[in-house]
């Protein structure tokens, strides 16, 4: 893995609110596919394009992950970890 891992301080509470199986299955699994290949998954569009979004679902709830890559730090900085329902809107708060 060529990339370091940060995160946002509220990504934190973000997993408190999600079940923990789902939150081990998110540091073992998720977050690995994402720092091996960052750059494969959705774009964000419009004053989000700066990020990465990672979608999977788990006990039928669709999740997300929104990401940003700093390629010259080589850091993939996480900003949000939640479910899809008003995720969008959420995370603008955030940038």
């Amino acid at each position: 893995m060529l990339y370091k891992e940060e995160f946002h301080p509220k990504v934190k509470s973000d997993l408190k609110k999600i079940d923990k199986s789902v939150v081990q299955h998110i540091k073992n699994k998720h977050l690995d596919i994402i720092l091996d290949n960052p750059l494969s998954n959705e774009k964000l569009k419009g004053h989000l394009s700066h990020l990465y979004s990672y979608h999977f679902r788990e006990n039928r709830v669709e999740y997300r992950i929104a990401y940003e890559v700093v390629d010259k730090d080589k850091i993939i900085f996480y900003y949000m970890v939640a479910k899809r329902e008003n995720f969008y809107k959420n995370i603008q708060s955030r940038i």
